[in-house]
């Protein structure tokens, strides 16, 4: 797969099967000090019918290998001018996605890990129209951002939350809170405890993979 070039540089993964119509579509955002490259990993695992798009973060990651999305001041406090610029270049992303790409623009869902997970949210939340779904892993709603979250429009809105009980990057208190803001707003939520760290396990990953073939 070729790096391609738009406001976000990204990597796409076609339909392994062919479906009537243009296909769903899966938009992944990896966490910090990751790439493009972190969560195309498990595109095996996934529905054949999804046309896979992984996006970069638009940072280098100063203190090691990969890229991310902002700096932290403190956890569930994004630099905030790092990551106004992350946001405004994943809306512009994701419109270039729709325009760009032959996908069911009624079926785009978000897979966040991480970092990624926190960007998936903002922009869920932002264009809560456009989005047929949330995969949300060891993340949180970034709530000290002074975007206007759109949580009238939240109401059956399905999403996956995911986190690790002994998570010692983004404790799991913060899990719970984002689970705790979607059922306020109505959401359809399916939230899943795991016994593990700040990851993605076997478990886990069979919960999302059957998660979004129903959704599908």
């Amino acid at each position: 797969m070729n790096l391609i070039q738009s406001s976000l540089i990204h990597k796409i993964l076609p339909p392994r099967k062919k479906s009537e119509g243009n296909p769903p579509a899966l938009i992944l955002l990896h966490g910090r000090g990751a790439d493009e490259d972190d969560l195309l990993g498990l595109a095996e695992y996934l529905d054949e019918r999804l046309f896979i798009i992984s996006a970069r973060a638009p940072f280098d990651f100063q203190f090691g290998t990969g890229y991310t999305w902002y700096d932290i001041l403190e956890i569930g406090r994004p630099e905030a001018a790092m990551f106004a610029e992350s946001y405004s270049k994943l809306v512009q992303f994701f419109d270039e996605v729709k325009k760009g790409y032959p996908i069911d623009h009624a079926k785009i869902f978000l897979f966040g890990f991480s970092m990624g997970t926190m960007m998936s949210y903002a922009l869920a939340l932002t264009y809560p129209d456009a989005i047929a779904g949330v995969i949300a892993n060891s993340g949180y709603v970034p709530e000290e951002t002074g975007l206007k979250f759109q949580w009238d429009k939240m109401k059956g809105k399905p999403f996956f939350v995911t986190h690790g009980t002994y998570d010692p990057i983004i404790p799991v208190s913060l899990g719970r809170r984002a689970k705790e803001l979607l059922v306020q707003a109505q959401a359809t939520v399916s939230y899943h405890e795991y016994d593990m760290g700040h990851q993605i396990n076997e478990e886990n990953l069979n919960g999302m993979m059957k998660w979004l073939s129903t959704q599908i």
